[in-house]
């Protein structure tokens, strides 16, 4: 009799057991037919990898001259906006060029004024000796005159060789004075062309001396180095005190005014009816409950594969046929601020659909 009774309890424990499971199992198949009837309608809808990340233009800040570093106003990581002071460079040196490169040209446009002052002396020097020709060919004139005078006289016997000699005395010296007058006269005029060739040299001259001052303020502002647009700075590789090159990458920034897209690399087989300005949903594996949206912007000439330093060439002989891989550039949807949380290589999902098809 209790044989028969523990017998009949585990009939009834055993079959509820089996009906749990029957229940169980049933609920796992139903659960798995569902994700995967759910999984097949999202393949046949929807292209999708998750070969793509986050990216964006990071560009370096770099050192125009060569000099020590002064000080340092960044931190890494730093949020900067676009003219904050990133760098100082000692420049000292390149003060003292610029102030020589300045005191060259002051020196310069006071010897035009100089010149200046030579042009005016000189012509108020020829206009002194115009006045002396004029009285010298009058006097040169009058003692012609005379000289014709006494030679008629002369010659008529009615004056003397001594008085005639005199008067042709009087008119070489008349004659020599006008002479002078006219020498004296375009050795002013000389001067005065001469001053202005110097003056047009002196001209060229200060636009030099202009352009050496110019290069010079260049070089002294170089020494501050700015933050080329708002972003993000990197990590921090420079000391205060530490001699830095002309061309050195000092820091790297993130720019965020550029804004950010995904670079994903679908199959060969994936792209075929994709197109510019078709709409993706992207997730992001750091926001897994959040989702973002873009548009393909640009598809990749060539596979990625073509673009790497070592192309794979098939005719080695070693050629395995794998799917290549095509990237294609989504332009992310939103405010900077909306997209602030995205950084440069996170990993996403993208999923492109293929209802146009």
């Amino acid at each position: 009799m209790s044989n028969t009774h523990t017998n009949t309890n585990t009939n009834k424990t055993d079959r509820i057991i089996s009906r749990i499971t029957t229940i169980v199992a049933s609920i796992v198949v139903i659960c798995l037919a569902i994700w995967g009837i759910r999984t097949l309608l999202h393949q046949w809808k929807f292209e999708e990898t998750n070969d793509a990340q986050v990216d964006e233009y990071i560009n370096p800040v770099v050192a125009k001259v060569t000099g020590y570093v002064q000080s340092i106003r960044y931190e890494e990581n730093q949020v900067v906006k676009k003219g904050d002071t990133l760098v100082i460079i000692d420049n000292s040196e390149y003060a003292a060029q610029q102030q020589e490169a300045d005191a060259a040209l002051l020196n310069a446009k006071a010897q035009v004024s100089v010149i200046q002052s030579n042009v005016n002396t000189s012509g108020q020097t020829a206009k002194v000796y115009e006045s002396q020709i004029a009285a010298a060919k009058a006097k040169l004139q009058n003692q012609e005159q005379e000289y014709d005078r006494y030679k008629k006289l002369y010659d008529a016997e009615s004056a003397t060789k001594q008085q005639l000699e005199r008067v042709e005395a009087a008119l070489a010296v008349a004659r020599s004075e006008y002479n002078t007058a006219i020498d004296a006269h375009n050795a002013a005029l000389a001067k005065i062309n001469d001053a202005r060739v110097q003056q047009s040299a002196l001209e060229a001259e200060i636009k030099r001396r202009e352009a050496v001052v110019q290069n010079r303020n260049l070089t002294v502002s170089y020494t501050i180095i700015t933050a080329p647009y708002n972003g993000k700075m990197g990590r921090r590789t420079i000391q205060p005190g530490q001699l830095v090159q002309a061309g050195q990458t000092l820091a790297y920034i993130v720019d965020w005014e550029a804004g950010k897209w995904v670079v994903a690399n679908f199959k060969e087989t994936q792209i075929r009816h994709m197109y510019i300005g078709e709409d993706a949903h992207i997730v992001v594996d750091a926001f897994p409950g959040k989702s973002f949206t873009g548009k393909i912007e640009s598809l990749s000439g060539a596979t990625g594969s073509r673009f790497s330093l070592l192309p794979p060439d098939n005719a080695t002989g070693n050629f395995v046929k794998i799917a290549q891989r095509i990237p294609v550039r989504i332009r992310l949807n939103g405010t900077p601020e909306e997209l602030q949380a995205l950084s440069a290589g996170m990993s996403v999902n993208v999923s492109i659909s293929k209802a146009h098809q």
